[in-house]
């Protein structure tokens, strides 16, 4: 009886515990999944950035040809306007989206790592709402939500830059005072005693004009995400080298998405007040939140520009570092060269993260309804 009544409370106890095992194993699971709250502001995010990129994709591109030639050079993209209608006239409409499809690639994640991020640092500084949310924590929720979004999708953000100059007619070689430069579509069957030896093309015909110097020429293979990258990995030191300016661009970041995040929730607060939250009072504070970070820390991003193109094969202008790189600009092109691209990028910047904003908003309000 006594052994019975063991094993029947033996059995008895392991059915409890076996219970109780399944009553919380459900809850160790669930912690463990997305919320619905933290899917939408991924989901929000990453239409924002692909909205947002996706209308000022020309200007995107001219601001990055801007930052990258030389001075000195006949074959400058000079003026917004000007440039805007060579670039149509020299590779219509597939020239204004060049680079936007990597672009949006890199664009969706990063962003919605971005928004999603800041959200959840929002809510850790200020204790889920126990703590005001004021303007350091903001500063400091949106430097960090950049640094962890630029970090997760850089070699994209590489890679679209070289896409983006690699047809554009424009040498990223320093020309000398004596020597005119000639733009690329012009050299082939004529005889150039100075090649532009780092010029980025895509005609065979092109490269073997240039008076027996190598150039850098692209294949059609090459002009496509996966064919761009393997050729960076290939030629320039592997899969380091697709971090090349990554620390640039997080030291650049950080400050920018923090001011963007700061300045627009305090601005939102002034423009949309209860009861006037028109659309146009929402893009206008994306429109100038967006304008004064960038502007703010617009060189960072020269900086970052000018050494993701440094090895570019056959090119003159080598960096060693960052600072090499910002003393070597201010030495050559004066406090200016690292404005360069400036007006464009402005012209960008207020429709982009208007843009951007708007439609984060607009998404979440959907996805969670007030």
């Amino acid at each position: 009886m006594t052994s019975a009544a063991a094993t029947s409370s033996s059995t008895t106890g392991s059915s409890s515990t076996e219970t109780i095992v399944q009553a919380v194993n459900p809850v160790k699971k669930s912690s463990f999944m997305i919320s619905p709250e933290v899917a939408s502001y991924f989901v929000a995010g990453g239409c924002a950035g692909a909205a947002s990129r996706t209308v000022v994709s020309p200007l995107e591109r001219l601001k990055i040809i801007q930052q990258v030639q030389p001075r000195g050079s006949d074959s400058q993209y000079k003026g917004v306007w000007r440039s805007l209608i060579r670039m149509w006239k020299e590779e219509g409409f597939q020239g204004f989206m060049r680079g936007n499809g990597i672009n949006c690639l890199r664009i969706v994640p990063y962003s919605a790592v971005q928004f999603t991020t800041y959200e959840q640092l929002k809510k850790w500084f200020t204790k889920h709402g126990s703590k005001e949310l004021d303007t350091p924590k903001r500063l400091a929720s949106g430097a960090l939500a950049g640094i962890t979004s630029v970090c997760s999708t850089y070699p994209l953000d590489l890679v679209r830059s070289r896409l983006s100059i690699a047809t554009a007619s424009v040498s990223l070689t320093a020309v000398p005072l004596s020597t005119k430069a000639v733009p690329v579509n012009a050299i082939a069957g004529q005889q150039v005693k100075h090649a532009l030896a780092s010029a980025y093309h895509t005609s065979s015909a092109v490269a073997s004009s240039l008076g027996g110097v190598t150039a850098s020429a692209y294949t059609k293979a090459d002009l496509t995400i996966w064919g761009m990258t393997l050729k960076i990995m290939r030629e320039e030191g592997g899969v380091r080298a697709l971090y090349r300016g990554l620390v640039t661009t997080a030291v650049g970041v950080a400050p920018y998405v923090g001011i963007n995040f700061a300045a627009y929730e305090f601005l939102r607060g002034v423009v949309t007040p209860p009861g006037k939250s028109s659309v146009w009072r929402k893009l206008s504070c994306g429109a100038l939140a967006g304008s004064i970070s960038q502007t703010l820390t617009y060189p960072f991003d020269v900086l970052r520009r000018k050494m993701q193109v440094t090895g570019i094969q056959g090119g003159s202008i080598k960096y060693n570092g960052a600072i090499d790189a910002l003393t070597s600009i201010v030495r050559t092109e004066g406090v200016a060269g690292l404005y360069r691209g400036l007006w464009p990028n402005l012209l960008k910047v207020a429709p982009s993260i208007a843009t951007s904003f708007f439609t984060y908003e607009l998404v979440k309000e959907f996805l969670i309804p007030p």
